[in-house]
């Protein structure tokens, strides 16, 4: 199978699979459904492990190049690659979308058909968000998304479920215009320069955009990616959505969903507008100030141990846009670093959560007390998962938040002064919570006559604390994968950044790149049906 085939194969066999159940198995069938469910996402997780094989880490070309028409009337292409930071966020997806997907299979009881459809459409179109370039497609992409989380929310969420799912809708339903009209602005000048029609992501990364044509662009963007962050103040349908959606939902909006705003900036509005992110800069490391402060304090005065959760997001999520808008290399690094973190801890902590409250229907802080004395397996990866929240070193959210804290700090000190008291009330929140659920009494016979985790819930919470132990002790593979194309963007921000540095930073790719990647995989792939053809005729 040529890469670029199993590429796609990674993107479309959960939507194959939800195509395939709502086909072939009917409503009665809830265990055949669970099954089969499971093992698509498991299939696809480990398809998406074979992506790292011949993956070439020290360039930012792209790789597993598709490029077909489409719509040439109007310049679309079906335009698929990775590069490194799209490799670790298909690796990410992939592996919460299993997790979650196993964390089901005695939480959701009603539906369950639907259920599942609707997170493998989910899984497909959150991978298609990190495979697209072209505009149009990712566009798709980015709207597809919208339509599953929509109705997990509203159909298996709590009691203000449609409240929550409507408010998630609205809200990214607006950034989304306003980026379609960024994106409209863009392809409208593209002609005006080139005389070219293309909805091409790498064509307008080599545009010299006017710096006015950039501001109106940049905020079009940053309304869109913002809100998906969301960075504060459109930060407010987040806690409602997590508290009202399944478990499986909550694991992937923090996990994934959230990372598409900041994916956004890096890879869009960072590289095709670099004039208005300088600009932009200091305003947005103010919001994300603001961010980490404002959710830390709110998730200090929580009382629903979910809620808690949520607001720890919204503070975490402000460490990384900190990095980003850092614009120099340790800072972007670290950033993408505490995505990848972000997501194993803090879905690793909703998943904790959900747990709980399977068994004890509740989840409020003050109903826990002293389940350490009974269930001591919860307990401890309870504690490496908080732990890797808080950045404790040796864990993984240490390293993306030193990284941030370096890249901040060598940008204005200032923001690095504020910005670390983020880590201050970080410590303060978990710890709080873990006293008070894990230690002390117990407060009912109920709590004293909980179960222990099974080797199902076992399995879907050892991977991810094990995950955070490798990325702290060990990140150099991700922060070597990361590399290169963080240095091509930092160098379009900022050209001549690496200049009297051992640093050569890559070029950012190009379309003519990747058309010559395509043409040398085609080529690869008829070579090899060719040996194969020649091997059977000397056979016979």
């Amino acid at each position: 199978m040529s890469p670029s085939l199993l590429l796609n194969l990674v993107v479309f066999l959960p939507a194959l699979g939800a195509l395939a159940i709502a086909l072939l198995l009917g409503k009665e069938r809830a265990s055949e459904i669970r099954w089969a469910a499971n093992i698509i996402v498991l299939v696809d997780f480990l398809a998406s492990l074979l992506l790292l094989r011949g993956f070439d880490f020290g360039t930012a070309e792209l790789q597993y190049v598709t490029r077909l028409s489409w719509i040439p009337s109007i310049g679309v292409e079906y335009f698929t690659g990775i590069d490194g930071i799209s490799l670790t966020l298909i690796l990410l997806t992939t592996l919460l979308g299993s997790i979650a997907l196993l964390s089901s299979w005695t939480y959701i009881t009603s539906r369950i058909k639907e259920y599942y459809i609707f997170l493998l459409l989910l899984q497909t179109g959150m991978l298609g968000v990190f495979i697209s370039f072209d505009f149009f497609l990712f566009y798709i992409f980015w709207e597809v998304m919208l339509v599953p989380m929509y109705f997990l929310i509203g159909i298996w969420g709590g009691k203000n479920r449609l409240y929550a799912a409507i408010k998630f809708f609205l809200y990214t339903l607006a950034g989304s215009v306003l980026m379609l009209v960024a994106i409209l602005a863009l392809y409208f000048y593209n002609h005006s320069v080139t005389g070219e029609w293309t909805l091409n992501v790498l064509s307008y990364y080599q545009l010299s955009i006017p710096p006015d044509l950039q501001w109106w662009v940049f905020l079009g963007l940053f309304f869109a990616f913002a809100i998906k962050v969301p960075m504060w103040p459109f930060h407010t349908w987040l806690p409602d959505a997590h508290v009202q959606a399944p478990t499986a939902g909550s694991v992937i909006l923090a996990g994934v969903l959230l990372k598409m705003g900041t994916y956004g900036f890096i890879r869009f509005s960072l590289p095709i507008l670099p004039d208005a992110s300088l600009q932009f800069a200091p305003f947005i490391a103010v919001l994300s100030i603001i961010a980490i402060l404002y959710g830390a304090l709110v998730a200090l005065m929580q009382k629903d141990w979910k809620s808690l959760v949520a607001y720890s997001s919204v503070s975490h999520m402000g460490f990384i846009t900190l990095g980003i808008f850092a614009l120099n290399p340790l800072g972007l690094q670290g950033g993408l670093f505490q995505m990848l973190a972000h997501g194993v801890s803090t879905g690793g902590l909703f998943l904790i959560v959900g747990l709980a409250y399977e068994r004890t229907h509740t989840r409020e802080i003050a109903a826990y007390g002293g389940l350490g004395q009974v269930m001591p397996v919860f307990a401890t990866l309870f504690a490496i998962l908080a732990l890797s929240s808080m950045g404790l070193p040796g864990l993984n959210g240490f390293i993306g938040e030193f990284l941030i804290l370096i890249g901040s700090f060598e940008w204005n000190p200032v923001y690095t002064y504020w910005a670390v008291w983020g880590i201050v009330l970080a410590a303060a929140y978990l710890l709080w919570l873990y006293q008070r659920v894990m230690f002390g009494e117990l407060k009912s016979d109920k709590l004293a006559a909980l179960q222990d985790l099974n080797l199902r819930e076992v399995m879907t919470l050892l991977p991810l604390a094990l995950l955070a132990v490798w990325m702290g002790l060990y990140p150099q593979p991700l922060l070597r994968t990361l590399e290169p194309p963080v240095n091509a963007i930092i160098e379009r921000v900022h050209p001549g950044y690496f200049a009297g540095t051992d640093v050569s930073p890559p070029a950012l790719p190009s379309a003519d790149a990747a058309r010559v990647e395509q043409e040398d995989e085609e080529k690869s792939a008829v070579d090899a049906l060719a040996d194969a053809a020649g091997h059977a005729r000397v056979r016979q």
